[in-house]
């Protein structure tokens, strides 16, 4: 008997890519996604790589009739729960938007699990939680909440709403990812990253300069206490990251109360580094112009991510390199992302 998963956020992004990695390894999936942040043809590309269509439901999370049509149509072993909105600068321009959406999700969310009898979840956290740490490599144990912006802020209140409910209902497993920074693409090149408007993440805007959809690329500054004096980040491959969702759907199996991982390489890149690898992989140039600090950025963010490969047996597969070349191949063949 198939394990049904109940994916929130199953179009985006790490979304649709955990998916695919669920489906080739034997799951039955359920999707909900209000589009906000997403398109529809995903779908048909996931049917295309997979030869699956998974079950989907246009619904926001929020939506408490809809959450309901879907527990009472699917025994569900699992949620993984992406559904949320994620730029921090938005989060910062718009607060009240992302405690709604993003905490008021997950409290519909919990309450059907709860009324359905669903006890296992795997939560997309991020590096964020870490706010303003005084060492690197970060590790799990590390204190999470002194943040800088309203986007970590929901991370850290839904951890903590995790915590609560495990603490008072031992029958609770939820397994929290905290990722750090993911890029790449599924090589097939028919799913990427497709950010609406300008993109906040590096390698996006990196492809969208080297497919002449925007003229040059912003490196925000370059004073840093680095290397290069550009800030340094821990890119992974999406792939690696989704491969990681799986895995934390077997530790399920061991009926694990809370557990906490990084989903990381371990290892720091610079924005520098990343623009030249890329340019590097993919004999393109990549014009681009030092301008001032965006407000909040650290210097650096690297995980340490031992305890996931101790306890899931987790490791990256892919280089830096591989991501450079798999974000090109989609970005070349989907200029203008997914739509057509």
């Amino acid at each position: 008997m198939k394990k049904t998963i109940l994916v929130t956020g199953g179009l985006g992004y790490i979304g649709s890519h955990t998916v695919i990695e669920l489906i080739e390894n034997g799951y039955e999936v359920v999707i909900v996604d209000s589009l906000v942040n997403s398109k529809l043809e995903v779908l048909n590309r996931l049917e295309t790589i997979t030869g699956v269509r998974p079950t989907f439901y246009e619904y926001d999370v929020r939506d408490e009739e809809g959450m309901e049509k879907i527990f009472s149509n699917h025994d569900i072993f699992a949620v993984i729960h992406f559904a949320g909105l994620k730029s921090v600068g938005e989060s910062v321009q718009k607060p009240q938007l992302y405690y709604d959406n993003n905490i008021g999700s997950t409290e519909v969310l919990l309450k059907k699990m709860k009324e359905h009898g669903v006890h296992n979840i795997v939560f997309s956290s991020s590096a964020t939680v870490y706010g303003q740490p005084e060492r690197m490599p970060l590790y799990e144990t590390d204190p999470i909440g002194n943040v800088t912006n309203p986007y970590a802020e929901t991370k850290v209140k839904i951890e903590e709403m995790l915590e609560e409910i495990s603490k008072n209902d031992p029958e609770f497993n939820p397994v929290i990812l905290r990722y750090f920074n993911p890029i790449g693409a599924h090589k097939s090149g028919l799913i990427g990253e497709d950010p609406n408007g300008i993109p906040n993440n590096l390698m996006p805007y990196i492809t969208q300069v080297a497919v002449g959809k925007l003229p040059m690329l912003s490196v925000f500054g370059n004073d840093y206490p680095t290397p290069d004096g550009t800030c340094i980040r821990d890119y992974i491959h999406v792939v690696d990251l989704a491969h990681g969702h799986l895995l934390a759907l077997k530790k399920l199996e061991e009926k694990p109360g809370r557990v906490i991982y990084n989903l990381g390489t371990g290892v720091g890149t610079s924005v520098l580094e990343l623009i030249n690898a890329f340019m590097e992989a993919n004999h393109v140039n990549i014009p681009y112009k030092i301008v001032g600090r965006r407000p909040g950025d650290l210097p650096q963010s690297y995980a340490n991510a031992d305890k996931a490969f101790r306890e899931m047996g987790f490791k990256t597969k892919y280089t830096i390199v591989d991501s450079c070349r798999d974000s090109w191949n989609w970005q070349k063949k989907n200029p203008k992302g997914f739509d057509k």
